[in-house]
């Protein structure tokens, strides 16, 4: 039997915490490159001469794959080296994106997008159950919240930097950028030590069962639901927001990708911080208020959202405002939700939740968010078409056809509101039967 590693002292350590800048990093690296496609919609619609159901299948094909290769691979991040595990993803992720630099049609693009979706299955069940056993269960969300942080910061930098590099230089240079700093970053990586699993735990840990008996707890399920309901909104803004401002409201690829990059970082960051500091402070008083927090920012979110796709053209100083708010709302899901995860599990079974979790929400609907907006507005693009009397897909009508189509979001959003209370209402039974 291969020996465990050394066994982390409870309080947080420097090792734990240089474990997470990396791990951090890595998780910017891994949205940075999943949002690459959404900076780019416009780029690579007109030079393949796509639908905008087309540009949803490039989303939506690489969330079907990740759920599925993510099982087989947090089954492995819960028995293996999660060290050599994620290295290995970072290293394949990064070479796919590269590919797509060459690819000269959009079955070469969906081929990359493929790949990628490979490698980065292997980040979140890795780098999660490796954050679990750094740090104890009352500084979690706080930890989970930074690592999450690299949503918002990863599609932040993404936008801002691979909108204006393919105005400048075309979108292929945008893709060969997002592969670069994989070079630096696997280095890093392969010089951290691992903690065991369960080192941080108060109590001792339960052994790892079957990868199905996870599926047992009744509040997984709505946390699983929860995410078929957030995923589905966040692949849809991000594949679709940054055509929403170039259609309605004029702007280039380059303006548009920094105005995103800027509802990202601020956003993101602000929702991300505040899911951390609540979370950890909501436990001492109420052990479901996480799933409760959740539920409220869930709620608010649903009228932010809807202001800022109403906006009219002309209108994106009003706009932008609406939509920070929304995204930071949505981005307190991850610091609140991912750390209930781990209040309801035993340690050893971590990384395959998490790849279950995945594997069941984008298999349940989360993957279809931008092929559904895309079909959605297309079909709005014909209707507005037909009633200005027009033969042919102008792009004015492809203009109201997208805005109307996103309006989807803001009604999930008050169903996400509604599947979190409900798992705020579970998740205390479950708990108790985690600690045994």
């Amino acid at each position: 039997m291969a020996t465990q590693p050394e066994v982390l002292p409870a309080p947080v350590t420097k090792l734990a915490t240089r474990s997470l800048v990396v791990l951090f990093a890595i998780n910017i690296l891994n949205f940075y490159d999943r949002h690459v496609p959404g900076a780019l919609t416009e780029p690579i619609r007109k030079e393949f001469h796509l639908s905008d159901t087309e540009v949803g299948w490039l989303g939506t094909a690489f969330t079907l794959l990740y759920a599925v290769v993510g099982l087989p691979l947090g089954r492995l991040a819960d028995s293996g080296s999660r060290k050599k595990l994620l290295a290995g993803g970072v290293a394949v992720w990064s070479a796919l994106m590269a590919m797509a630099a060459v690819a000269t049609h959009y079955w070469i693009l969906l081929v990359s997008r493929l790949g990628v979706a490979v490698g980065e299955a292997v980040c979140a069940p890795s780098a999660t159950s490796w954050i679990g056993d750094l740090f104890p269960a009352q500084r979690r969300s706080k930890a989970l919240a930074l690592f999450m942080l690299g949503v918002p910061v990863g599609g932040a930098l993404s936008y801002f930097f691979s909108g204006p590099t393919a105005q400048a230089f075309g979108w292929r240079a945008a893709m060969v950028l997002a592969a670069a700093p994989a070079v630096l970053l696997i280095p890093f990586l392969l010089t951290l030590d691992e903690p065991r699993r369960g080192a941080s735990e108060s109590h001792p840990p339960a052994a790892a069962g079957p990868a199905w008996q996870v599926l047992r707890i009744p509040t997984l399920w709505w946390i699983i639901a929860s995410g078929v309901l957030l995923n589905f909104n966040m692949y849809a803004v991000a594949t679709f927001l940054p055509a929403l401002l170039g259609r309605v409201h004029g702007m280039t690829v380059g303006q548009a990708g920094i105005a995103i990059g800027i509802v990202y970082a601020i956003g993101g960051i602000l929702g991300g911080t505040l899911a951390g500091h609540w979370g950890d402070r909501i436990v001492h008083v109420r052990k479901n208020g996480r799933m409760q927090a959740a539920a409220v920012t869930a709620l608010l979110a649903a009228p932010a959202a809807y202001f800022g796709i109403l906006q009219p053209q002309g209108s994106v100083a009003v706009a932008l405002p609406f939509l920070l708010l929304a995204y930071g709302l949505f981005n307190t899901y991850y610091g609140l939700v991912y750390s209930a995860i781990q209040d309801i599990v035993a340690p050893a079974m971590r990384g395959t939740t998490m790849a279950i979790y995945f594997l069941v929400m984008y298999l349940g609907g989360a993957s279809f968010g931008p092929v559904i907006t895309g079909n959605l507005s297309d079909r709005m693009a014909r209707r507005a078409a037909a009633a200005a009397g027009s033969p042919v897909l102008t792009e004015a009508a492809k203009a109201i056809g997208l805005q109307q189509a996103m309006f989807i979001i803001p009604a999930l959003s008050l169903a996400l509101a509604a599947v979190l209370w409900a798992g705020s209402r579970t998740i205390l039974k479950d708990m108790e039967k985690n600690r045994g």
